[in-house]
């Protein structure tokens, strides 16, 4: 071990207080502002868990990325199919609920240092899940874990619990001009 590795081992102290954290807003960044807080927790030997809500198994590059690396598990829920809000189906619901499941026990086994709900905003919205589970899951969290909720428009719940609120805003975006998502920069 390196001493500059030696050094940033000790820099996360089993005590410190964990806040939550909602990513929101029609932009892009909301997954990636919270992989780069994983990333950064992994730099100091911090254990993560991340809870992919209503992405499946599609061939995102950072579940692939991030498989690499330890003190990390991504748990990913839903199908391969984008979900039509009008048109909710049952399985689907049960998918969001075993992501939200799944969430509370790595939460609540403490044996994380930061849990992501990646999309749970958006499986709010769309009412797989209630936000009163949500809201259950944010009171039931240990004070040393930190906790990161991402998706569009987090319900106002959500955000008046939330330490710190990050609104993502869309000034411009090549999807607007017909470019389609490119493999290694939007998955």
């Amino acid at each position: 071990m390196t001493a500059e590795k030696s050094a940033r081992s000790n820099t996360a102290p089993k005590s410190r207080k964990g806040l939550v954290q909602v990513f929101t807003g029609d932009g892009k960044g909301k997954t990636t502002a919270a992989l780069g807080m994983a990333l950064r927790a992994l730099g100091h030997d911090m254990k993560v868990f991340v809870a992919v809500f209503m992405k499946g198994d599609y061939p995102y590059g950072e579940w692939e990325a991030l498989a690499r690396f330890p003190n990390i598990t991504v748990a990913r829920f839903g199908f391969r199919t984008f979900t039509d809000p009008k048109n909710v189906k049952p399985e689907e619901r049960e998918q969001a609920r075993l992501a939200l499941a799944a969430a509370r026990d790595a939460m609540l086994s403490r044996q994380y240092d930061l849990v992501i709900l990646d999309e749970v905003n958006v499986a709010v919205g769309f009412e797989l899940i209630p936000v009163e589970d949500v809201v259950s899951l944010i009171n039931e969290r240990p004070p040393q874990v930190e906790l990161i909720l991402t998706g569009r428009r987090a319900n106002a719940k959500l955000v008046e619990l939330a330490d710190l609120v990050t609104e993502c805003v869309k000034v411009k975006h090549p999807f607007d001009q017909g470019t389609r998502a490119r493999p290694g920069i939007e998955y």
